[in-house]
């Protein structure tokens, strides 16, 4: 081999030691991090807040980049993952369910997530039944849906020529990060772990108050509340991060917001409950209830501090205070003997029990005319009102005053 021949091969092996871009260690982390963000991204504006919930409007230029982005990232077909999504909410915890950690286990669902949803992706009556209104025309018919292995072999490409051998490894991380992040941590952690701050029908939970890393997917009890919301944060302390990423498409004017979580507007004190305040309640039904919830921890701290003084058992109590404000149907049944035992034990607190159950039947009730349940509704503030516990009386004093 001659000089010019083995130069030749030395810039060779080094080129494809380092790419055409050379960057250090903590450089090629920021950018593998930086692309894998903009693939989360995505997958919750486009696929899941705008695909799935139909939550906003995106322009086709925007709506096109997040569908070529992915299809180049992840080899996401759009209607296979709208369609188990929307099947996801249809029977959440139930029987059917294509992901729930309720119906498969947690341990199965945080490691096999992926699996259970390529799974329900071959299932051709879920994709018939739930993914109607998705991208159908000629280059998702003849090369995203066609041809999903071609955008991330394209990737790998990609990254072999820009980075060399590590970039195997930067391929590797970008095909792993969703189905870790979102069939693992979102469709396992966010049904099994977490804070809750509404009493929807489902076991969501919200994984962290700040949704950055998961671009506010973590935000998931939220997002099972209010489904139909652009945005996932309700709280002060929490942060979407994907709102903000829509909220500057809508500076641009390439994204139209259509629904955000409703607020609950609060005016004078009526005399008594009419059917406004029934509609504001109805309409606001879990921001209520999570006020109810607060005035049932309080209330518990004060019952426990009681208990204390006078060096009574508290094991029921601390046993019981965790599920006090769930649905009955939310409390497990290792917990309901020990809920019984704390409201034997404490009629404050059972009757306020009694009452939320009784308050919660006001919006699930089918059969009463709008003027029967206005009705129940001033039944109800007058019961609460002749109670003798402050709690009760302020919380229905402050119902009176709320709008719709």
């Amino acid at each position: 081999m001659g000089s010019h021949d083995a130069a030749g091969f030395t810039v060779a092996l080094e080129w494809m030691r380092t790419g055409v871009w050379d960057l250090n260690g903590w450089q090629l982390l920021l950018f593998t991090l930086a692309l894998t963000h903009v693939t989360i991204a995505s997958v919750t504006i486009f696929l899941h807040r705008h695909q799935a919930h139909r939550a906003l409007d995106l322009h086709p230029a925007a709506s096109h980049f997040f569908r070529f982005w992915l299809w180049f990232t992840t080899g996401a077909v759009t209607r296979e993952w709208t369609a188990v999504h929307r099947k996801h909410h249809a029977k959440c915890e139930q029987a059917g369910d294509p992901h729930s950690p309720v119906v498969f286990g947690i341990k199965k669902v945080l490691w096999q997530g992926y699996e259970l949803y390529r799974t329900e992706c071959a299932n051709a009556e879920t994709l018939q039944r739930f993914g109607h209104n998705t991208p159908d025309d000629w280059l998702e018919r003849n090369l995203y849906s066609r041809h999903t292995w071609l955008g991330v072999v394209l990737l790998l490409v990609l990254d072999l020529v820009l980075f060399g051998v590590i970039g195997l490894t930067v391929w590797a991380v970008q095909m792993v990060w969703i189905p870790i992040t979102a069939a693992g941590i979102i469709n396992g952690i966010g049904h099994w772990w977490g804070y809750r701050n509404f009493e929807s029908a489902d076991a969501s939970t919200n994984v962290s108050p700040w949704g950055v890393l998961i671009g506010g997917e973590e935000l998931h009890n939220n997002h099972h509340t209010y489904p139909t919301s652009a945005k996932l944060s309700v709280k002060r302390y929490e942060f979407d991060i994907g709102w903000c990423y829509i909220r500057a498409l809508e500076t641009l004017r390439l994204a139209s917001v259509k629904k955000t979580p409703p607020k609950l507007a609060w005016g004078e004190v009526r005399p008594v409950a009419d059917e406004r305040t029934l509609e504001a309640l109805i309409a606001n039904r879990y921001e209520v209830m999570a006020r109810y919830a607060r005035e049932l921890r309080r209330v518990c701290r004060a019952e426990m501090t009681v208990l204390r003084v006078r060096r009574q058992d508290l094991s029921a109590l601390k046993a019981a205070r965790r599920w006090l404000h769930r649905d009955q149907e939310q409390v497990p049944d290792y917990a309901q003997p020990k809920v019984a035992q704390a409201r034997a034990t404490n009629p404050v607190l059972d009757k306020m029990l009694t009452m939320r159950e009784e308050l919660r039947a006001l919006w699930l009730s089918r059969s009463q005319s709008r003027e029967q349940l206005a009705a129940d509704l001033q039944a109800w503030c007058r019961r609460a009102e002749e109670s003798g516990i402050a709690a009760l009386q302020e919380f229905s004093i402050r119902l009176r005053a709320a709008r719709a």
